[in-house]
């Protein structure tokens, strides 16, 4: 009982320390971009430049409280920053729970920082910035070192193999795929491994495919709408990620 007490109080510990950290890589992925310190100035409404206090920035509670609005101007607030804050606090909990107290946890959480930072500032701004890439490449890098990936190669051949399937793609789409995202795979690829970044591109390609077309047949969409990618890309990482085994287990179920 006590034992579960603990573990409960861990987890608890765990999404709140999720909450926070997402709410920070949301900051850097919409600053980074336009070119903005992470730490000055403090937080600020867009709309009316008032500088938010301490107790508007808990994550998710101060949106739920202040119902999705400004409290100086009364404009709505993004869904885009309790979500990702919510989003992430899941996810660090989840990789807790698929790794525990390991070296691959810690792949994890350095993993979803990245994609949090990557859907903030593609969302935002339709950009993946050099800048966040360049960061974390040695941090992974270092990462992949002490917690190698089985093959140790399979991540050096995954970047290689991604970098350049995706910069011809760019080059045959006549830029139907962003710089940027073929950086970001290539980053990918030295995560994941050859297999794991070859189902994140698929799912994330299906995935906004299956968003693009639906839509055009809503009519929120025409076909020369550009999409941010960078969400898709994050969404079929984790997916990869996380499961990767499950899913090639039921593809190769229905499609023996």
């Amino acid at each position: 009982m006590k034992k579960a007490g603990c573990m409960i109080g861990l987890i608890v510990y765990l999404f709140l320390v999720g909450l926070v950290l997402g709410s920070f890589y949301n900051v850097v992925g919409l600053r980074i971009p336009a070119g903005q310190s992470i730490i000055h100035p403090r937080s600020f409404c867009p709309s009316c430049l008032r500088t938010i206090r301490i107790w508007e920035l808990i994550p998710v509670c101060s949106y739920i409280w202040q119902k999705g609005k400004c409290r100086g101007c009364d404009v709505r607030i993004p869904l885009l920053y309790p979500s990702l804050e919510l989003i992430h606090g899941l996810l660090f909990v989840l990789a807790f729970q698929l790794f525990g107290w390991s070296g691959e946890t810690i792949v994890a959480w350095t993993l979803l920082a990245l994609l949090t930072v990557i859907v903030a500032s593609d969302l935002g701004y339709m950009l993946i910035p050099n800048k966040i890439l360049l960061f974390f490449l040695p941090v992974f890098v270092i990462e992949r070192i002490f917690v190698p990936l089985q093959p140790w190669w399979s991540g050096i051949a995954g970047a290689c193999i991604s970098f350049f399937f995706l910069f011809m793609i760019a080059i045959l789409s006549k830029g139907g795929i962003g710089g940027g995202d073929v950086k970001l795979f290539a980053l990918l690829g030295f995560v994941l491994g050859i297999k794991g970044v070859l189902l994140a591109f698929f799912l994330a390609s299906f995935l906004g495919t299956v968003f693009g077309v639906g839509g055009i047949i809503a009519g929120a969409m025409k076909r020369q709408s550009a999409i941010p990618f960078g969400p898709f890309i994050a969404l079929g990482t984790i997916i990869s990620y996380f499961f990767e085994p499950n899913v090639l287990r039921y593809y190769f179920l229905l499609f023996p």
